[in-house]
């Protein structure tokens, strides 16, 4: 699906988007929906059922929350079984073999699984869906009767298998009145090349360095491979998201959209709330926005408070995955929001800036080992490399050959996840414009046509957040 998926982009791009310019106003969104579809099926042509089954549910319901608004019985009701179905699918799909396996577990019983493959981004799009008979229900958005704009918004090929989860109300004004302008789509190539040259020139090479330290055997692992590793890790999924969420952003800001921003910087932060401020932005506002506000959010007894946390974040850990180490990932991130909540920002405070970028960065990647090991025996056994406690020692040759060959591009990746070489972009252009375009210009090439040719080449090119 991922060299599908890539293929698309690079073969059919360009003829879309010169299609979509000469293409009456009128008839450019049953083009983009026409074409997300063939997107889609080109990957997965059964499971594209399931998303159009999906899109109809949520447009038909949106329509008769709208016609018995004033029914506040009925209302209620029809939106209940829009979230059951939307969940339902979900369920099904995302963890009924993992509900069954914990069953089969607990009772000792041997009922049959189904392997199902997980349909790509129904994470995603599902959440949007439901989002937006959410929002018609309590008014903050119209209904859609135009199934074409609707099914456009559900399945725009360039945030739909892995995000960013955009909410309707957000560009329900520009589907039907988007500007498309020659500075945007400027904009919007650029914004694509960035994000192409993170993902493939920064997450897979330094993908490359986690697979190589994942294969060792913990227990012949060092101190400094095992924290090299998962540095590794933190490094890759970051640019290997917000790359894809930079593409997003690219392709749709060339068809005239504007989507939201999806990170800031997060690896800056000098808390773990701040944290999570800064990253998958979309999925922590969706969860704030229909879960935590709902519940009752911080506006009741701290016991509610904790309790209104405690379910998110364990919804947040369920929502990336079907198996316990994505709820125990959530969980104990939000054990740490509740305690910095409680007191721990109180004390972060007072302490030195430093301190603060320490403290955040040394609970993320612990929490991105519960995250990598889906088997928790593994995930355990590696934090006792990295602690000492496991392993053979603080280094050894293959620390210091990691070290060597990797030295270089963790530099790199560093100065890339802070808003350092921005910064310096902008002063460039505020003192000297002209060579600000020309170094744009052409340092947009280069990644361009390193990015394809690493394509071509390389044979390592996962997408990590396919699979949610």
């Amino acid at each position: 699906m991922v060299f599908s998926s890539l293929l698309f982009l690079f073969i059919f791009l360009p003829s879309l988007v010169l299609i979509y310019y000469v293409t009456p106003r009128k008839f450019r969104n049953l083009l983009l929906f026409i074409a997300s579809l063939i997107f889609y099926a080109w990957g997965e042509p059964i499971y594209i059922l399931i998303m159009i089954f999906s899109s109809l549910v949520d447009y038909t319901h949106g329509i008769l929350i709208d016609k018995y608004r004033k029914n506040e019985l009925i209302s209620k009701i029809i939106l209940l079984s829009s979230i059951v179905i939307n969940l339902g699918l979900l369920g099904f799909f995302k963890y009924y073999d993992f509900i069954i396996s914990t069953i089969n577990g607990f009772l000792g019983i041997s009922l049959k699984t189904l392997n199902l493959p997980l349909p790509i981004g129904i994470s995603f799009y599902t959440f949007q869906t439901m989002s937006y008979t959410i929002d018609v229900y309590r008014g903050k958005t119209s209904v859609q009767r135009n199934i074409i704009d609707f099914g456009t918004y559900v399945s725009l090929f360039s945030q739909l298998i892995a995000g960013p989860i955009v909410l309707y109300k957000t560009i329900e004004e520009q589907l039907k009145h988007r500007k498309e302008t020659l500075d945007s789509f400027g904009q919007g190539v650029e914004r694509f090349i960035i994000g192409l040259g993170k993902k493939v020139l920064l997450a897979n090479n330094i993908g490359l360095l986690w697979d190589e330290v994942k294969k060792i055997p913990s227990g012949d692992l060092t101190v400094v491979t095992a924290w090299l590793g998962i540095i590794a890790f933190a490094f890759q999924i970051y640019f290997d998201f917000s790359g894809y969420s930079d593409m997003a952003i690219g392709l749709s800001k060339m068809f005239g959209f504007e989507f939201p921003e999806n990170f800031n910087y997060p690896y800056i932060s000098k808390s773990i709330t701040e944290f999570w401020r800064r990253w998958h932005i979309s999925l922590g506002n969706w969860f704030k926005d229909y879960v935590y506000i709902p519940l009752g959010g911080n506006r009741c007894s701290n016991l509610k408070n904790y309790r209104n946390l405690f379910i998110v974040w364990f919804l947040t850990g369920l929502w990336h995955g079907a198996s316990w180490n994505f709820i125990l990932w959530g969980i104990y991130f939000g054990i740490i929001i509740a305690l910095e909540k409680a007191v721990l920002l109180k004390w972060l405070k007072k302490m030195p800036s430093f301190f603060n970028h320490f403290y955040a960065l040394f609970l993320i990647l612990v929490g991105w080992v519960l995250f990598s090991f889906e088997h928790l025996t593994n995930g355990i056994q590696y934090l006792g490399a990295m602690f000492g406690i496991l392993g053979k020692g603080i280094i050894n040759s293959d620390s210091l050959y990691f070290l060597y060959n990797y030295a270089l591009i963790i530099i790199i990746l560093i100065l890339a996840s802070t808003p350092i070489p921005f910064r310096l972009f902008n002063k460039l252009m505020e003192k000297h414009r002209n060579i600000y375009y020309t170094t744009s210009f052409v340092s947009n090439v280069v990644i361009m046509f390193l990015s394809v040719a690493y394509l071509v080449d390389a044979s390592y090119n996962p997408f990590l957040y396919f699979r949610f």
